[in-house]
C-alpha cells in the first residue's frame, strides 16, 4: 500500500540521487516520482540500481515547463515535493545569469503554484489559507544565500541574506518566494 506520493525534482543530481536511494531504503509505504533535466548536473546512472523498483517513477522533464507540472500534480497527487533541482554552478551563473534566474526562480514559482492548486481546500478561493493534511513543499537551498563566510565562524538561520552570484541571488529569491507562498497562501512549507 502506498500512504505517500512524493515529487523530488532534480532527483539525478548527486544529492537528488542519494536522497532518493534513502527514502527508497527507509519507507515501504511510498512512491516517488523524480523530475530531472538531466543537465549537466543530472545522471541517471546515480539510480540504475532502483530503476525497477515499482516505488519509483522517473519523468524527464524541465521544472518551468507548467503543463508537465500540472500534468503530474494531476496525475499523482503528490503529497510532499522536495524541491533540489537548480542552476547550481556559480561560474556558469555569471556567464548565462537568465538560465539561473528562469530556472531557480520561475521553475520553484512554478511548482508552487502547481501545489497550491493541486493541495488547497479550495483551489478557486484566492484566500484560501488550508490545505489537504499532511501536505508539505520542501525548498533545498544553499549557505551561499548568506555569502561568503570566510577563514572561520559559521552561518545561521539569522544571519541576513548577501548573495554574491547570480546562482546564490537566484537561489536567495527561489528561498524568499517559497516563503512569500507560506506568508501569503499559508502553504506547508519548509526551507
Amino acid at each position: 500500500i502506498i500512504l505517500k506520493t512524493v515529487l523530488i525534482t532534480g532527483g539525478a543530481g548527486f544529492i537528488g540521487s542519494n536522497f532518493v536511494h534513502y527514502m527508497l531504503d527507509k519507507y515501504q509505504d511510498i512512491c516517488l516520482v523524480n523530475l530531472d533535466a538531466l543537465t549537466y548536473a543530472g545522471n541517471l546512472e546515480n539510480l540504475t540500481l532502483i530503476a525497477g523498483d515499482a516505488r519509483y517513477i522517473f519523468v524527464k522533464g524541465d521544472i518551468r515547463d507548467r503543463a508537465l507540472v500540472d500534468k503530474l500534480f494531476s496525475e499523482y497527487q503528490f503529497d510532499t515535493v522536495v524541491n533540489f533541482a537548480a542552476e547550481s554552478h556559480v561560474d556558469r551563473s555569471i556567464t548565462e545569469p537568465e538560465l539561473f534566474l528562469t530556472t531557480n526562480i520561475i521553475g520553484t514559482q512554478t511548482l508552487l503554484d502547481a501545489a497550491k492548486r493541486c493541495w488547497s481546500d479550495e483551489p478557486n478561493n484566492k484566500y484560501c489559507r488550508t490545505y489537504r493534511q499532511g501536505v508539505r513543499f520542501l525548498q533545498v537551498s544553499t549557505d551561499e544565500v548568506y555569502g561568503t563566510l570566510g577563514k572561520t565562524g559559521f552561518f545561521a538561520e539569522t544571519t541576513p541574506l548577501a548573495p554574491n552570484s547570480p546562482y546564490s541571488a537566484s537561489k536567495a529569491s527561489a528561498d524568499l518566494i517559497v516563503r512569500a507562498y507560506h506568508e501569503t497562501y499559508g502553504m506547508p512549507v519548509n526551507i
